[in-house]
């Protein structure tokens, strides 16, 4: 890996800029991950590829705060109460604190990757006047575009108005302006345009380079991502239908092992976080800190795994929502019952008798024991015991997160049509009913928008705050207040950090 660090110039990010004191010591960068390039031969063209490679490597880092501040927000999920997060907690209800460490943070490490992505790209270029194939140079650069549209995504969802860097200098920022939502989407939309026919033209699951890499799928799938915010639903359809089309994605059968190890870059997944404990039980392993999401306390099926830290649950709303739908393999797979949780569902009288497979030991033989910070667990992000490599004991060591995967592409193509726009490849009810006949519930003979949400609900459930979006976007602000909530449309984004605040007064400016 230090090979890979010491490629790229992340001379970036000068303390006065982004760099700002973390209250967590899982955020410090290590010495050897600043990257130089004094002395770098750049007519040595075998070495292109590094620059690219760097940007993978910092992708891959994805810190682990990230996510859950990203998908706390909707319905679907809640913050685990107790403990030393509190602000984290009030995130969820929609109580904002500029000065919470989390927010400082995912700001930093959005920009610290489109940053990374600037250089390499400067790097590539300067490898490219001396390639005899500058054809390879462009596949890399519009590989980096892709993963800086993930980033720049993400940024513009949760604070709307944010900076659009074009150089990789940092320092740009202390003069730039603000883009607003809608720029920041149509410049992804039109970035992912310039990206495409560089790309390849294959699952990433196939490529032999980069496996699990950037393609022109996972660029099409941004696309139709940036647009879905715009509400452009007519390219929403475009990129989805070439996806659909080209016959190379499919839904894995097994929706429970899809999100454990024999779900790494299956055929259904068009981006995802890839880590690995090399198949061994001890030594490097290159890991997410699953933990944040696993249940507090639990009786392993394998003696000595690990349990986790209870922040992140399945809604009672969500749980109750699936079981008015009959839901079976979806409900088992996004959530892990507590006795605890399971009486609370009772107290209700409409579900006081519930069916006999909702317990609290799951298929894979774990007992989820009661614990004080939350009554669920979210089984999205849950790796059985009998999984882990013998020897290993974090929870969910070796699984990988994905992103992007297929199921929602046809949901988005559903959606889009459903709004109005066409579409080849697929129907709105064929890409439906796709998903349900996975799930084991029965087809429609035609859908409407609202089905088309639902099943989004059902579907994408705490994966990447997918539900908060999309009811925002439909302005159905009722959804989001429910269990003493009250969200409005004034709570959409969260205040910028109030660290940046200090340092870029053009975010004061706009809050």
């Amino acid at each position: 890996m230090k090979l890979i660090y010491n490629t790229l110039k992340l001379t970036l990010f000068v303390a006065t800029i982004i760099i700002a004191t973390s209250c967590h010591d899982l955020l410090d960068e290590p010495a050897e991950n600043r990257i130089f390039t004094e002395g770098t031969d750049y007519t040595n063209t075998n070495d292109m590829k590094l620059p690219l490679i760097g940007t993978y490597a910092e992708f891959q880092n994805f810190a682990w705060e990230n996510f859950p501040l990203l998908a706390v927000r909707g319905d679907d999920v809640n913050a685990g109460g107790l403990g030393d997060q509190q602000d984290y907690a009030e995130t969820d209800k929609f109580n904002y604190n500029k000065d919470y460490w989390m927010y400082n943070s995912l700001w930093q490490n959005m920009y610290k990757d489109i940053f990374t992505g600037l250089s390499a790209i400067d790097e590539i270029e300067l490898f490219k006047v001396h390639a005899s194939n500058q054809s390879i140079a462009d596949q890399y650069i519009a590989e980096v575009k892709t993963i800086q549209a993930f980033s720049l995504f993400q940024l513009s969802r949760v604070w709307g108005d944010v900076f659009l860097p074009t150089s990789a200098d940092p320092s740009e920022l202390l003069v730039a302006e603000l883009s607003s939502k809608d720029e920041v989407m149509q410049y992804i939309s039109d970035l992912m345009d310039e990206a495409i026919p560089q790309l390849p033209d294959l699952h990433p699951n196939k490529r032999t380079d980069i496996r699990g890499g950037v393609t022109k799928y996972t660029a099409l799938a941004m696309k139709a991502l940036a647009n879905l915010e715009l509400k452009n639903y007519q390219k929403v359809a475009d990129a989805t239908s070439q996806i659909i089309s080209s016959g190379k994605f499919k839904l894995e059968v097994d929706y429970y092992n899809l999100f454990k190890i024999p779900g790494k870059l299956n055929d259904e997944n068009l981006l995802e976080l890839q880590y690995s404990d090399f198949g061994q039980g001890s030594g490097d392993v290159k890991g997410y800190l699953f933990a944040f999401f696993g249940p507090e306390n639990w009786t392993p099926k394998v003696a000595g795994a690990g349990s986790g830290w209870g922040f992140y649950e399945p809604s009672l709303k969500y749980i109750k929502f699936m079981l008015d739908r009959g839901e079976t393999v979806r409900l088992e797979t996004s959530v892990l019952f507590t006795n605890r949780g399971i009486a609370k569902i009772k107290e209700d009288s409409k579900y006081s008798t519930l069916p006999a497979w909702i317990t609290n030991t799951t298929r894979s033989g774990d007992r989820i024991n009661d614990y004080n910070r939350a009554l669920f667990a979210s089984g999205k992000h849950y790796l059985p015991s009998d999984q882990l490599t013998a020897g290993r004991t974090d929870y969910g060591t070796n699984k990988n997160f994905i992103v992007i995967r297929y199921a929602e592409i046809l949901l988005m193509h559903a959606e889009a049509l459903t709004q109005g726009a066409t579409g080849t490849g697929m129907t709105a009810v064929q890409a439906v009913n796709a998903v349900r006949t996975r799930a084991g519930l029965p087809s429609l003979s035609g859908v409407n928008n609202q089905q088309v949400m639902d099943e989004k609900y059902a579907e994408l459930a705490m994966e990447w705050g997918t539900r908060y979006y999309d009811m925002v976007r439909l302005a159905k602000y009722s959804e989001l207040s429910y269990d003493g909530r009250t969200f409005t449309e004034s709570k959409i984004f969260l205040p910028y950090p109030q660290n940046q605040v200090d340092l870029l007064p053009v975010l004061g400016k706009n809050q």
